[in-house]
């Protein structure tokens, strides 16, 4: 996770001279009217004009009280690519035309399992109303028979044998364990393994089938997006893992699926309430295969895997990991030692990605954009620096994506001026350049989120949405009729005519009758915290630009 001050120098400025010398060696050669290194001389003035047009951009967002923001270099880095989507090379396809046959025989038995499955959990779960306590013990007994269908939904999956290293903790030791996620074979096999209390997102309750089996789990419920619904799912966590009557707990911290070529960021429900956890690492080693459900359908998942002789799995158990007793742990630490124990153990590397990476990969592949996995930005990185969500996050992607971002998914100055209804005026060119902190030229979708988020957690963000409303209500009506709009932001917009006045007003007047109401006005800003610069002359003095515009300056 990155540090939160990411404008800080890696190294302290010092007014001392340094202890050595830096000598600075040039292989360019020399032209033969002996102007040397004419070339690398253009090259240092237009960097130096570079960076002090960097270091003179006016700040629009200066009034808000901040620090300048920076952004983390961006990573090539894909979680969640399947690395076999396509079917390539003949043996592969001979492969599946050869077991086409036995694909026949594997559904069948797909199928009986499925059926007798669900029948003896109906069963063990008729007439059992109080669901609060543990299962009771002859309904478990009953549940056996829907485990070992498990184990032949797995066989059918080619899964003929899994190998296991090490053992599971006794429950009374290790109430928690937590695992990888790559694929939907672990809850099957973890089903028919420990017969674990899951916790799963509501959404599962309604699938056919699965739905019921689940429930005679005593599944833990959670809905990702819902604060009081995380809390209560933490509390029951806690409630069962301290009852040795419940089955053990357990957890997949990342929170979705991966390739398994990686760790991402955990989420801290199985560490709140500080029990010892036993973690579990599942491999999938493949050479013409990928059995991991990142961005591959599901339907072709299991095509692919019931067109394979067999499909290898690797269970290992690792040593239980306790809560520091010589000090407070928190949750986050815990979370941290259990990852790096986790990431060792599969020998591979951590990112920042988490669910709301694979929100922005839909959203920018439902819109057809060239490479969508340049669209994502470690959201747990972003939530740590900035604590926005990933439905924010969506929204801000949305809103780039209508400025029509280039194959690169770059997107220049026009495309960014027309979705923010700033086509002419001098404004745009300054929002853009705070954005474009590299001077490229055009900006990312990482910089206009960090830019964006950066800009609504300022310390008088929220106060000058306020003020800046009742600088437009002049009648006090709480209300904004478009000439109030235009009086009001005059000075920044003088170069946009009439209708692309009207355009920038409709942002700001959602159901369209003509006049912005307080709420409005306030979700419109904060659904485009950039158009915050239109009103930041009524928080400070302004000068006049070269062009006849004004430029607002902070107040000293």
């Amino acid at each position: 996770m990155a540090h939160s001050d990411l404008a800080s120098p890696l190294l302290p400025v010092s007014g001392h001279r340094p202890l050595f010398s830096v000598i600075t060696i040039d292989e360019s050669p020399r032209a033969p009217n002996g102007k040397a290194h004419s070339q690398n001389d253009s090259h240092h003035a237009q960097h130096q004009n570079n960076w002090a047009a960097a270091v003179t951009h006016w700040n629009p967002y200066e009034f808000l009280g901040g620090r300048p923001f920076s952004v983390p270099p961006s990573t090539s880095v894909d979680p969640f690519k399947n690395d076999t989507e396509k079917i390539d090379g003949f043996y592969e396809v001979l492969k599946i035309v050869i077991c086409l046959p036995i694909v026949v025989i594997r559904l069948l038995i797909f199928g009986a399992a499925m059926f007798v499955g669900y029948v003896s959990t109906r069963l063990a779960l008729e007439g059992w109303k109080d669901k609060q306590n543990p299962m009771p013990v002859w309904r478990c007994r009953v549940m056996w028979i829907t485990r070992i269908c498990a184990r032949c939904i797995l066989f059918s999956f080619g899964y003929q044998w899994i190998r296991r290293k090490g053992k599971p903790a006794p429950r009374e030791i290790a109430p928690i364990v937590v695992s990888n996620h790559v694929s939907y074979i672990e809850p099957i096999f973890y089903f028919y393994e420990l017969f674990p209390t899951m916790v799963a997102s509501e959404s599962h309750d309604s699938m056919p089938f699965v739905g019921t089996i689940i429930r005679a789990m005593q599944v833990i419920y959670v809905n990702r997006f819902s604060p009081s619904s995380r809390k209560n799912a933490v509390n029951e966590i806690k409630r069962k893992a301290s009852c040795d009557r419940f089955p053990r707990v357990l957890l997949f911290p990342e929170g979705t699926t991966t390739n398994g070529q990686y760790i991402i960021s955990f989420q801290l429900g199985a560490f709140i309430p500080c029990y010892a956890i036993q973690p579990i690492i599942v491999r999938y080693p493949h050479v013409h295969f990928d059995q991991s459900w990142g961005d591959i359908s599901l339907a072709k998942l299991m095509f692919r895997m019931f067109t394979q002789f067999h499909n290898f799995m690797e269970v290992e158990y690792l040593p239980v990991i306790f809560p520091l007793e010589t000090q407070k742990e928190t949750p986050v630490h815990f979370a941290k030692r259990t990852r790096d124990a986790v990431a060792r153990s599969l020998n591979v590397a951590q990112t920042s990605h988490s669910y709301g990476d694979i929100m922005l990969l839909g959203k920018a592949s439902e819109s057809q954009q060239e490479n969508p996995s340049s669209y994502m930005v470690e959201m747990a990185q972003v939530e740590s620096l900035f604590h926005i969500n990933s439905l924010e996050a969506v929204d801000f992607l949305d809103k780039f994506l209508s400025m029509k971002p280039d194959a690169s998914g770059h997107v220049h100055i026009d495309g960014f001026s027309s979705a923010l209804r700033l086509k002419v005026s001098n404004l745009k060119n300054e929002i853009f350049q705070f954005i474009d902190i590299e001077n490229n030229g055009y900006i990312t979708f990482k910089q206009f989120l960090f830019a964006s988020a950066h800009v609504m957690r300022q310390p008088l963000f929220n106060q000058a949405c306020e003020q800046a409303f009742l600088e437009c209500d002049i009648g006090g009506n709480d209300y904004i009729s478009e000439e109030q709009f235009v009086d009001s932001i005059g000075p920044v917009i003088a170069k946009m005519n009439k209708e692309e006045v009207h355009q920038l007003f409709v942002l700001f007047d959602a159901d369209g009758d003509g006049r912005s109401s307080k709420e409005e006005f306030l979700t419109c800003l904060r659904k485009n915290p950039l158009l915050i610069a239109l009103f930041c002359h009524c928080f400070g003095q302004t000068d006049t630009s070269e062009d006849g515009e004004t430029t607002p300056e902070q107040i000293v």
